[in-house]
């Protein structure tokens, strides 16, 4: 049996220390030949001594002199053009793309490009580009596999039926930390409670994403445009002890449901050796332990990001863009402390109601609604001043 090569881009975070875990545990399937990761070279260093991989990458070119000095042995590219180049020269079998925000877009293209098949772990690209994403992926003939936990059950709940069948998607959500929290509560939360998320452990922007549940409107995005959905087909339900990932309505009224531990190596293993499925060493889920599962509908007064990522996701054209762009700045200003918590959908609506929007057909269109919005963002933060 000939190994898969895959390429980890993001390797560094938390998505891709997790499936490092788990190719270490199929060495005669699974070979990793490239990494990529944003800024951390010590730890991509260790990670290329440890998997024997000649061939890394780093976005932060000042990260990547300083690596390409400490290991002269390695391949390092550099820069966002960098992430590219290291997909072109290694060719692989399977992109596992976890690098947080648009950055990771140009080398999903690329990897479309050279019919390489898919694990996708950030959102960022099939909410701001689903359509380019998934047309170059159908253009290809490549198979997108979802790593979101959710997106992976609703995936493994659909092998064997079909797409049309699906009467609605019941898209699970943990609530985060603040679900009992009233309006006034939340208008006092600090980014350190923020970060303590009560079931998964994540990197600071998904966790955050978490907590105003924009994560779960996200999650509405990659559902619509890996399943062939309607925005009007997915619901979101609060499920706050996070052992059913997600559900289907079927058109006779049957439910299927995945369910398992909240553990990231799940999704992860069964994208990665997909149509396989190969035992082993994880913690078994215990329902008479966890005695019972709870189901609430969301509060769309306390938690507007919802109905935000709806509104776009519906308007379509440069909107979906604009979504992305706006809370990516916008969480990045709250874990900095320079806006309160309830500012952040503040925010991404005021940036919403003030785009002119556009239809995207390229990568271009993509950086220009987003440099929009980060522009206009900027301006606020300057009269603010």
């Amino acid at each position: 049996m000939e190994h898969k090569r895959i390429l980890i881009m993001g390797a560094t975070g938390s998505i891709g220390r997790q499936t490092l875990d788990v190719i270490e545990n199929y060495p005669d399937q699974l070979q990793v030949v490239g990494l990529a990761a944003n800024s951390n070279w010590e730890l991509l260093a260790q990670q290329a001594r440890q998997f024997a991989v000649s061939t890394v990458a780093l976005a932060d070119e000042q990260a990547a002199r300083l690596l390409a000095d400490a290991a002269p042995q390695l391949q390092v590219y550099s820069g966002d053009e960098g992430l590219q180049e290291i997909v072109r020269e290694l060719e692989p079998d399977l992109l596992v793309a976890a690098i947080s925000g648009l950055a990771g877009l140009p080398p999903i293209m690329t990897a479309l490009e050279q019919r390489c098949e898919m694990a996708l772990a950030n959102k960022e690209p099939l909410v701001a580009a689903g359509q380019l994403v998934t047309t170059a992926a159908s253009r290809a003939g490549v198979r997108l596999l979802p790593i979101d936990s959710e997106i992976s059950a609703v995936f493994q709940c659909l092998r064997g039926e079909q797409t049309e069948d699906v009467e609605k998607i019941l898209l699970t959500a943990s609530g985060g930390p603040f679900a009992d929290y009233t309006k006034a509560q939340l208008a006092e939360v600090t980014a350190k409670q923020a970060l303590d998320h009560p079931t998964w452990q994540m990197g600071p922007k998904v966790t955050i994403d978490s907590a105003t549940l924009m994560n779960k409107g996200f999650e509405i995005f990659e559902m619509k445009w890996m399943f062939g959905l309607e925005f009007e087909q997915i619901e979101v339900v609060i499920h706050h002890q996070s052992i059913v990932h997600s559900l289907v309505q079927l058109c006779d009224g049957n439910v299927l449901a995945q369910l398992g531990r909240p553990d990231m190596r799940l999704p992860i293993q069964y994208a990665l050796l997909y149509p396989d499925r190969m035992p082993n060493q994880f913690d078994r889920l215990d329902l008479a332990d966890i005695g019972s599962l709870t189901f609430a509908a969301p509060d769309p007064d306390k938690f507007p990001c919802l109905r935000l990522a709806r509104e776009a996701g519906r308007s379509g054209q440069s909107y979906p863009t604009v979504l992305n762009a706006a809370d990516e700045v916008a969480v990045a200003w709250f874990l900095q402390e320079k806006i309160d918590f309830m500012d952040i959908p503040r925010l991404i609506e005021q940036a919403l109601e003030e785009h002119e929007p556009f239809s995207v057909n390229n990568l271009s269109d993509v950086t220009t609604a987003d440099q929009w919005t980060r522009d206009y963002l900027g301006q606020i933060a300057a009269d603010r001043r």
